[in-house]
């Protein structure tokens, strides 16, 4: 049997934690093992249990979530981090994504979604809702990105590298690509490595953005 995901739940709101400590430990496969009230607090406790995610709020005291996201990454790159807020702001959101967060979701999410996309995230998928995800692609226009991604396009990628840069661009996860194009999900991984590699990205919503740059 897998071992459980490993959840930490960052949030200033005892109720709101409770809840969904509740909501998550009533899917097969989740445990939380901690819960912090602020981006201090977060820390410490990410470098005590070790968490495979973290569900990270954004407006708290002592460290706010970007601040602690940041920190967090530095130490643990590896620990996979999650937004969970109400803010859909666009700076807290461009904010999060260039600290390193690996998903930005709002809390008005289903629960048996965030359940689904969680297991999912720490198999290398990252997930911005809808309406956040064309903010991102806005602010990549914005800050003149354009002819960077024009430019890291002419890096030499393989034919199969091409094909599934295109999957991601329209949000094709790992499962559905390995059964699109008939291999893998390990060796979807592989490919995905080796293209964030050769694009210099540091994570999959990163590459799924410069993806979209390149086809305009």
């Amino acid at each position: 049997m897998p071992e459980a995901l490993r959840v930490l739940i960052v949030d200033d709101h005892s109720l709101f934690r409770n809840g969904l400590r509740t909501v998550l430990e009533s899917n097969d496969g989740i445990e939380v093992v901690g819960e912090a009230e602020d981006g201090q607090a977060a820390i410490k406790q990410a470098l005590a249990c070790r968490p495979d995610i973290i569900l990270m709020d954004i407006n708290m005291p002592k460290c706010n979530g970007l601040e602690a996201t940041r920190e967090i990454k530095r130490l643990l790159p590896k620990t996979k981090i999650v937004i969970l807020t109400v803010s859909d702001a666009d700076n807290d959101l461009f904010e999060a994504i260039k600290n390193g967060a690996d998903g930005y979701l709002l809390k008005d999410i289903k629960e048996q979604e965030l359940a689904t996309l969680l297991k999912l995230t720490i198999k290398g998928e990252a997930f911005l809702q809808g309406m956040l995800a064309a903010k991102i692609l806005e602010e990549f226009r914005r800050l003149g990105q354009k002819e960077e991604a024009k430019s890291n396009h002419q890096i030499t990628l393989s034919e199969r590298e091409q094909e599934v840069l295109k999957l991601i661009a329209v949000g094709t996860n790992n499962r559905q690509i390995a059964k699109q194009l008939c291999i893998s999900e390990n060796t979807v991984k592989h490919h995905i490595s080796n293209i964030m590699s050769k694009l210099h990205v540091q994570n999959r919503i990163q590459l799924a953005v410069l993806a979209n740059e390149g086809k305009k």
